[in-house]
Order: structure tokens, then C-alpha cells, then sequence
């Protein structure tokens, strides 16, 4: 197979270098381009399946080569922004503009293929779909059963846009968790904790399902977290402590300012999962029902998870123990119905740990 086209436009030639090296490295072909100019010339002269684009090019914007070029006369062409600004007025102006990713100056190498991997995939299936939408137009005078065959293939490609979203996010927030090599699976049993306690207490299932998707980027805000804190196995300093608090309103900063109800739900409970019912938690010390109910949902199942886990700091509790500890914590961390609906789901709990256990955990 023919190896996927990109373009690299970027007005300094040691990134460009940088990500030419690393893109070509990983099986891609790259045409670099120092300005808008420059990357239109390229872009009449072959087709490219992705174009990696700095905002900030001298003469015209990357962010207007994009609106302007991309959407209009190159569609099928993804489009993933870079800028060394981290600012999310600015990502959702890209993001509005065609982009498929953001990218933030400096980056990791493994940062810019998820992107790249990401954006491919979903221009691939975007493409799958509006070929689909096309024969369907072509047919619906004609054939009604091939109609009918073509809808429920539309509904496959719609199902897998959806699943290609839940794994963009599970990625991302796999990438705040990645350093902490003993949560390995901590992301997917803490989200279905979530999901299923939001089941019990009642939630419309649309609305447990948001929760388990949103649920693993609730410690999204840790990628700002120096590692020597992150990963001390002793007690924090005050100092260390006030850090690594840091990370529920770095999360919020990360995931708000979305038009896009997952992602402002992610940014809820990434701000709110560690406030506490009695009002002693962080950063903004709520109480009882002034939390979201999403936060005090994840500041359960992240709790239990924390406790049954073994981390660089502790070893992991018992059963018996754990949920002693959570008892103790009753109208004291936890909301106390929240809390009795989840020890009354204790044995669907355990089904989940028991699925997505660590290889090296024991309980």
C-alpha cells in the first residue's frame, strides 16, 4: 500500500526537520513547506492525506490556509494545527476552522502520531461515510431494499465515528496516566465504576454512558505534573502537596471552553473529583449537593480504585478494608446515598476489578 501523504508547513526549518524525521521514521511520505505559499503550491501539485500546519506562518495565517484551502477545495485532505500557544479560545477557533487535532509546542513524539493516527482515521471514515451518503442519493428513486442495505451500512460508519471519538479520548487521557506505571487499567475500571453507579442511583442510560466515556480524562490535569512529585513513593512535602492539587484545575483549564457536551463534562468532573461532601476537599473546598453530581460519582469510584490498587506509595487494601475506610468517609468525603448505592453493588463492582485487574495486583 502506498505509504499516506503528508505535508509540514512550518516557517522554522528545525521543526519542520524534527517532524519530517519522525513522521518518515513511522511510514509516512512528507512534503515540507516553509509558508501558505508554498504548502498551495504543493497541494495543487499532489494529493496529500494530511496536512500538519503551524498557526503561526509569516504572510498568510495557518489558520486561514486551512479554512480557506482545506475545507473548501481539498476536503478529503485532514488538517492537525501546531502552535507553540497554549490557548483554548485558539484550539476551538482551529478546531472550528477544519482542524482534526491540536497540537502544543514543545511537543512528544508520541503526542504528535496520536494526533496524525487520530486525524487519518477519522478523515478515512468521513470519507467511508460521505462515499456512503453519495450512493444512497444515487439510489433512494430506484431501489428501496438497497436503500435499507445502505442505511444500516451508514449506521456502521456512524457507530465507528463513535467509537473512534470514546478511543481519542481514552488515548488522551491515557497520556496523563501513562507515566504512572501502576494504574496501568486504572482508566477503564474507574469509568465503569462510574457508569455503573450512575446505573444504579438511576441516571438515564444516554447520561451513564456520557459519564463512563468522559470519566477517564478526570486526571488529565497530572500531564502537568512534575514526575519526581508524581511518582514519589513517600509522603508529599506541603509544597508537593499543594502541586499535585494543581491538577484538577489544570484539567478543567484543558478540557472547558467546548461546545462539545463530553468534553464539558469532563471538564467537570476533572475539576470537581477531589472536592469533598463535608467541604474539605480541592481546589474550591464545595460541599454536599454544590458539587456536580458527576464529581461526587468519580470521587467514589477514583477512591475505591486508589484503595484497592497498589500505587508507588502504598500497597493495595483489602476488600474489608477498603471499604471500611469508605464507610468512615460517609457525609465526611462521600455523598452518603451515592456512597450506599455503591456498597449495595459491591459483587458488579468486583465483576469489573476482577475483568480489568492489573497483572501484579492482588487482593
Amino acid at each position: 500500500m502506498d505509504r499516506p501523504r503528508i505535508l509540514i508547513v512550518d516557517d522554522e526549518e528545525s521543526i519542520r526537520q524534527q517532524l519530517g524525521r519522525l513522521l518518515t521514521m513511522h511510514g509516512y511520505d512528507c512534503t515540507l513547506a516553509t509558508d501558505a505559499q508554498e504548502a498551495r503550491r504543493h497541494l495543487a501539485q499532489k494529493h496529500f492525506a494530511l496536512m500538519l500546519c503551524d498557526v503561526n506562518l509569516p504572510g498568510e495565517s495557518g489558520m486561514d490556509l486551512t479554512k480557506q484551502v482545506l475545507l473548501l477545495e481539498y476536503p478529503f485532505t485532514a488538517a492537525v494545527m501546531v502552535t507553540g500557544v497554549d490557548d483554548p479560545l485558539i484550539a476551538n477557533i482551529a478546531l472550528k476552522s477544519g482542524a482534526y487535532g491540536y497540537i502544543i509546542k514543545p511537543y512528544e513524539a508520541n503526542e504528535v502520531l496520536i494526533n496524525v493516527a487520530n486525524a487519518l482515521r477519522r478523515r478515512q471514515l468521513e470519507i467511508e461515510n460521505q462515499s456512503q451518503l453519495d450512493k444512497l442519493e444515487d439510489m433512494v428513486m430506484e431501489r428501496t431494499e438497497a436503500l435499507r442495505r445502505k442505511i444500516r451500512l451508514l449506521e456502521k460508519a456512524q457507530q465507528e465515528l463513535r467509537l473512534s471519538r470514546e478511543e481519542t479520548v481514552q488515548r488522551l487521557a491515557l497520556a496523563a496516566e501513562y507515566r504512572d506505571t501502576d494504574t496501568a487499567r486504572h482508566l477503564q475500571r474507574m469509568s465503569l465504576y462510574c457508569a455503573l453507579l450512575a446505573r444504579r442511583y438511576g441516571l438515564e442510560p444516554d447520561r451513564c454512558e456520557l459519564i463512563r466515556i468522559a470519566s477517564p480524562m478526570h486526571d488529565i490535569g497530572k500531564i502537568g505534573t512534575p514526575d519526581h512529585i508524581l511518582l514519589k513513593p513517600g509522603k508529599f512535602t506541603p509544597e508537593e502537596f499543594e502541586a499535585i492539587t494543581k491538577h484538577a484545575e489544570m484539567g478543567r483549564h484543558i478540557l472547558d471552553g467546548s461546545e462539545a457536551e463530553l468534553l464539558r463534562l469532563a471538564a467537570t468532573i476533572a475539576w470537581t473529583h477531589h472536592e469533598k461532601f463535608d467541604g474539605t476537599g480541592y481546589p474550591r473546598r464545595l460541599a454536599g449537593e454544590t458539587i456536580p453530581l458527576e464529581g461526587r460519582i468519580a470521587a467514589i469510584a477514583d477512591t475505591f480504585d486508589a484503595l484497592t490498587t497498589k500505587r508507588v506509595y502504598k500497597p493495595a487494601f483489602t476488600l474489608e478494608q477498603t471499604l471500611d475506610i469508605m464507610r468512615e468517609g460517609r457525609e465526611k468525603h462521600f455523598d452518603p446515598s451515592l456512597l450506599d448505592t455503591f456498597l449495595g453493588a459491591v459483587d458488579e463492582v468486583l465483576v469489573i476489578k476482577d475483568r480489568f485487574s492489573d497483572a501484579v495486583e492482588t487482593v
